[in-house]
């Protein structure tokens, strides 16, 4: 009992006239707040997104949209349902009193709440000049007007295109560069193409697909500036080896931001890698301690997973922003007895240069790589990770089909290197060294991240007793 309410009370009460916040316009705050009505909460639901735009998907900016297929602003997410919710778009969350339960907003309205879904996702790391960046041409994609201008200047047919990075998002945006017949260059600091995500095995074989579909792919170099003519259109990047490229278009895929400054000073562990939580999608705050009032959805998120000696696992994908987004709803509404937890093995998909690329698990926690079916050299096969005896990930090159048998070795913690399906093994096949980059080495970050179990600089001071 509490006071004199049963639990069930407590929950029904709160299903009925409680106040819920979502800070976070995206995809995993569209799919908690269905998620919410379905689950039979009718209080007030407050939904604040930093753009004016309600949710849209992400994924056919970088392929469909370039391509010229779909108009960027026709990405809009379908609804699954109705949501009856009081929408603040446009105006950004700037601060949180944990204490009184306050989102305060950009144009200085404060939101209250019971519970709070922190939804922000991440935004395109910027190019690091300002001045540069600002040149007419220079573009970054992330959001629907990044893709729609992007798009505009590709239908233009400039002489070159550069892209600095080519992670996946880079080498989707080279891929279509060619597909649409046009010069394309990929600038990368490091050794090759998907490395950080992929090691460099794979690495070899995406710089090969690169090179064979056409692109000036340039690796161990640096963009180190752009310039621009007296119109303020770029016209030319510089290379850390002293070379000059007269390019139309420049586009900055260097990685993304977690959106958590606004959460400066609210006591909450948040860092470069976002917001740690439990795997109930729990804040916890700066100590360690998890919050039940405030929950994290999305690429923003990062929780300790077992099957990873409980690192935290940061991934930016569709799926964990989905399944996350219904486990935080789920657990906003219940008590402890009927809250589940989020423990996502990782899975993303990637189409370039005619390959489809499919990933399971955690590529970038292993040490090892073997080709367990088809031909690397016909860049149709799949190849599965190992860390210390196990099976942690895998990767098919146009062999997506047999993805959830390695997803089922996986949570099944099965050895390393796995048994083969049945047929289409490759000829000696061994293990072999996957070649990450040492972290002190410039790559490509990897789109799913283990970062330790410090969730961020701890304020507590510990004492022994007397």
């Amino acid at each position: 009992m509490i006071g004199t309410y049963n639990l069930d009370e407590v929950v029904a009460k709160f299903r009925a006239e409680g106040r819920i916040a979502i800070v976070g316009a995206s995809l995993a705050g569209l799919r908690a707040a269905e998620a919410l009505r379905e689950r039979g909460f009718n209080g007030s639901l407050t939904i604040v997104g930093d753009e004016p735009h309600e949710p849209y998907d992400r994924p056919p900016l970088s392929k469909q949209v370039l391509k010229g297929w779909v108009p960027a602003d026709h990405t809009k997410l379908p609804r699954l349902r109705r949501v009856d919710a009081d929408w603040k778009l446009g105006v950004a969350a700037i601060g949180l009193d944990r204490p009184n339960h306050v989102v305060t907003l950009a144009n200085g309205e404060d939101v209250g709440y019971d519970r709070l879904l922190i939804a922000t996702g991440t935004r395109a790391r910027p190019w690091p000049n300002p001045a540069e960046g600002a040149l007419r041409g220079v573009f970054t994609v992330r959001t629907v007007e990044d893709a729609a201008g992007l798009a505009a200047a590709l239908k233009d047919r400039p002489k070159r295109v550069l892209i600095v990075g080519s992670g996946f998002v880079g080498s989707e945006i080279a891929s279509v560069c060619r597909d649409l017949g046009l010069p394309v260059t990929v600038a990368e600091r490091g050794k090759g193409p998907l490395r950080g995500a992929l090691g460099g095995v794979i690495s070899d074989i995406a710089a090969g697909m690169m090179r064979d579909a056409g692109v000036d792919l340039r690796t161990g170099v640096a963009v180190e500036g752009l310039s621009g003519d007296s119109t303020g259109k770029v016209r030319s990047a510089h290379f850390s080896d002293g070379t000059d490229l007269d390019v139309d278009v420049v586009v900055a895929s260097l990685g993304s931001i977690r959106n958590v400054e606004w959460l400066d000073g609210a006591g909450l562990a948040a860092g470069q890698w976002g917001l740690a939580c439990d795997a109930g999608c729990r804040a916890f705050d700066i100590n360690g301690v998890v919050t039940d009032h405030i929950f994290v959805a999305g690429d923003v998120a990062r929780a300790p997973h077992v099957l990873y000696g409980y690192e935290f696992l940061s991934q930016e994908h569709w799926d964990n922003a989905v399944f996350g987004a219904e486990v935080a709803a789920n657990n906003m509404i219940h008590l402890e007895v009927g809250r589940r937890p989020h423990l996502p093995l990782p899975s993303f998909w990637s189409g370039q240069f005619g390959v489809n690329i499919k990933s399971v698990g955690v590529c970038s926690f292993g040490d090892e790589i073997v080709f367990t079916q088809g031909s690397p050299s016909e860049r149709r096969f799949a190849a599965a990770y190992g860390k210390r005896g196990r099976i942690v990930g895998a990767v098919t090159f146009n062999h997506g089909k047999w993805l959830p048998y390695y997803a089922s070795l996986i949570e099944k913690s099965a050895p390393f290197p796995p048994p083969p399906p049945g047929y289409d093994r490759p000829v000696d096949a061994e293990p072999m060294p996957a070649r990450f980059p040492d972290p002190r080495e410039p790559a490509g970050n990897p789109d799913v991240v283990l970062t330790g179990h410090d969730p961020t600089e701890r304020s507590a001071q510990f004492r022994p007793r007397a």
